[in-house]
């Protein structure tokens, strides 16, 4: 849902306008948006698959080539092992998958709901000569397969989008968590980038009871927050 899709090459935030001035993410602070639909990114990447396949156009990248440096900053820095499982939540057309088996990292999953994505992805991916990087048409509030134990789990703008789902965007959001709980290893991290969200609310929605007793963020120290700007951030 995330990678591919943005507002130019600079990456920018399509859903920062949807977010009501002085709203608050708990009751009314998004608007309902075709952002948040699985309707809209289908559509989306129908055409980015159309593209690429007439002109090599791999498309956009969601917060820009900056943000995708930044995450992979950051688990160097951590002293990340390359072969940590990794899950890259709303793929997009895989670009960050790219740049993290280009990088080192080995053992990478991605998943998206619109299989066009997974489609585009696989053929980046193919252009590109990797061949350790995992693909999977999943919806990651309703996940079909034993997807668990993942160190890292990446988002880069599909939590955003849900918030603005005009159909129980705050149950959708409330399932997320859920679903993290189930795939993120008990001493994983979470690295989400959001230009919706600030850090003390993202915090404050991932600990808010949805976790179960072992995999609960109590502490929050699991949580990493990057903004989608380029000049502030872990």
């Amino acid at each position: 849902m995330n990678s591919g899709a943005g507002g130019g090459s600079g990456g920018g935030c399509a859903g920062a306008a949807a977010r009501s001035r002085g709203g608050s993410p708990g009751g009314d602070g998004f608007a309902p948006s075709a952002l948040g639909t699985r309707e809209h990114w289908d559509a989306v990447y129908e055409r980015e698959l159309q593209t690429f396949q007439e002109y090599g156009d791999t498309g956009e990248i969601w917060f820009g080539e900056e943000s995708m440096n930044r995450l992979i900053r950051w688990m160097q820095k951590r002293e990340i092992p390359l072969d940590a499982s990794v899950l890259d939540i709303g793929t997009g057309n895989g670009v960050f998958l790219v740049e993290l088996a280009k990088f080192g990292f080995s053992n990478i999953t991605g998943i998206d709901y619109s299989p066009s994505a997974i489609q585009l992805s696989g053929s980046i991916i193919e252009k590109e000569g990797l061949s350790n990087i995992k693909l999977k048409v999943e919806d990651f509030l309703h996940l079909s397969t034993e997807l668990s134990g993942f160190h890292i789990c990446v988002d880069k703008g599909t939590f955003d989008a849900i918030s603005l789902n005009p159909d129980s965007a705050i149950e959708k959001r409330k399932q997320y968590v859920k679903s993290l709980s189930r795939v993120l290893n008990g001493k994983g991290f979470f690295l989400i980038t959001s230009c919706n969200w600030t850090k003390e609310e993202l915090l404050n929605e991932f600990s808010e009871g949805s976790w179960n007793k072992e995999n609960r963020f109590s502490s929050c120290t699991r949580v990493v927050w990057f903004p989608s700007s380029q000049d502030s951030g872990p």
